[in-house]
């Protein structure tokens, strides 16, 4: 599935974009009959309020799509999806006096309200095309839909045809399209390449752990790592997860599918940048070949590992991913991962924490985040907890007893193998929306990608 815009000059129908306080004005500047009209439906121009227009033959002539109090303009985001999914098949245009901004996020609101996943059942498909506005990068919001779309794709595919050979292959097809270099490590070939802690944890199941890595981009540009977690499911291991809690364990790579998202949107935009992208592939599964609660693990960097929890195992193959990263000091490294229910709790499932010591890149990410409407906080790497991720048993704890702050804790065991890059972000996401709406369907959905594409340049450029 491929969001795209209907062509440019196609015959269009308008749907007119209008708050309440406008909607006077527009009223004044209509013939009597559409006055009329617009009376007797009770039209009050309420968020995500349609009323269709009939022209003097009957016949559908456009729309007025509701956008409610301006003063709850934050609540309202991809709004006009609900205007896609409530129109007839037909090509349509936006009206309305919105600032570029708002008619941006209206256009993008519009293609991904198309998204339909239908590998397992048939699902009507979109149709309810839309002309870009003038003055919108039609490109630019086509390749950002993509990149969401495969994002939502592999979230949303159950483990059983999306484990690691699965995500390998997904992983080498859209390397192939844009041209990238993939590389891939897997099996025991992981321990003869020194990644003891992906084979650690990927070891029990019946597909082979795996190291996803592709490269595409200028040499003489800045360099761009992303590292996503790419536990295609996870049982908790050895330390079981309940029922309910494993309930939702296929979107455990969903760190995985962001940074294809996100790599997506870089080549389709041709980014300047050198991008690698590293994907630890593995299933958190239970044999007599798991790693066990109390084992100590060595990892790349040489640090060693105290396992108190085997359900705390994204960090630990994120570890040798990351030192990999790092070892050749990128200009920025981004790690994204569905890693703690700490985050969660903290600020529910539809904000994306993320944590990093440069300020100027925090200022950008959440500027981006609030421009894009990708919304993402600044949580910290508070040092007085690193006493808390040190067993004294092995250099680290993966999963401190005490329970308290879970995510700042993940996130400086994943900060201590850092330490060459010149620039070092992680995000905590949940990779779904657990509440459906036209844009932002029920299922698997991307975090911070948006974000990190309008940051990422700026701050490169720097």
């Amino acid at each position: 599935m491929t969001p795209r815009f209907a062509p440019a000059g196609a015959e269009s129908r308008p749907v007119t974009l209008i708050d309440p306080d406008r909607l006077p004005g527009w009223r004044e500047n209509q013939p009597e009959r559409l006055r009329r009209w617009v009376d007797e439906t009770g039209f009050k121009a309420a968020a995500g309020e349609l009323c269709r227009l009939p022209g003097e033959d009957g016949a559908l002539a456009g729309a007025l799509f509701g956008l409610g109090d301006p003063a709850q303009a934050g609540r309202r985001r991809f709004l006009a999806g609900r205007a896609a999914a409530a129109l007839p098949a037909g090509t349509y245009r936006l009206d309305g006096d919105l600032a570029p901004a708002a008619l941006e996020e209206a256009a993008l609101g519009w293609l991904l309200a198309g998204y339909r996943f239908d590998r397992y059942k048939a699902q009507p498909p979109a149709e309810a095309m839309l002309v870009a506005p003038d003055g919108v990068d039609a490109a630019r919001i086509e390749a950002i839909a993509a990149g969401e779309f495969l994002t939502r794709d592999l979230i949303n595919t159950p483990a059983a045809d999306m484990g690691p050979e699965a995500l390998e292959a997904a992983f080498r097809a859209l390397g192939q399209d844009f041209g990238a270099r993939v590389e891939v490590i897997r099996g025991p070939a992981l321990l003869d390449g020194n990644f003891p802690l992906i084979h650690a944890v990927g070891r029990a199941a019946a597909e082979a752990p795996r190291l996803l890595d592709m490269r595409w981009g200028a040499d003489d540009a800045p360099r761009l790592t992303l590292v996503g977690k790419g536990v295609c499911f996870d049982t908790g291991g050895l330390d079981i997860k309940p029922a309910q809690s494993m309930a939702l364990m296929k979107k455990d790579m969903g760190g995985a599918a962001a940074v294809m998202g996100l790599a997506r949107m870089i080549m389709a935009l041709e980014l300047p940048v050198q991008l690698r992208v590293l994907v630890p592939a593995v299933e958190n599964a239970i044999s007599s070949d798991s790693f066990r609660p109390q084992d100590i693990l060595a990892s790349r960097k040489g640090l060693t590992v105290e396992v108190n929890n085997t359900d705390a195992e994204g960090r630990l193959v994120l570890a040798d991913a990351l030192a990999l990263a790092d070892e050749e000091a990128p200009d920025a490294l981004v790690c994204m991962a569905t890693l703690t229910g700490a985050a969660r709790v903290a600020l529910g499932p539809d904000i994306a924490p993320f944590f990093t010591d440069d300020g100027t890149l925090a200022a950008a990410l959440q500027s981006a985040g609030d421009a894009v409407a990708d919304p993402v906080w600044r949580l910290p790497f508070h040092a007085p907890y690193e006493a808390m991720i040190e067993p004294g048993i092995a250099d680290l704890d993966n999963a401190p007893r005490n329970g308290f702050a879970g995510a700042i804790t993940a996130a400086l065991f994943l900060r201590r193998f850092v330490e060459n890059a010149r620039r070092f972000v992680h995000f905590d996401i949940y990779g779904w929306a657990p509440e459906g709406d036209a844009a932002r369907p029920k299922g698997g959905a991307g975090q911070g990608t948006r974000a990190l594409l309008d940051a990422l340049p700026r701050v490169l450029a720097q």
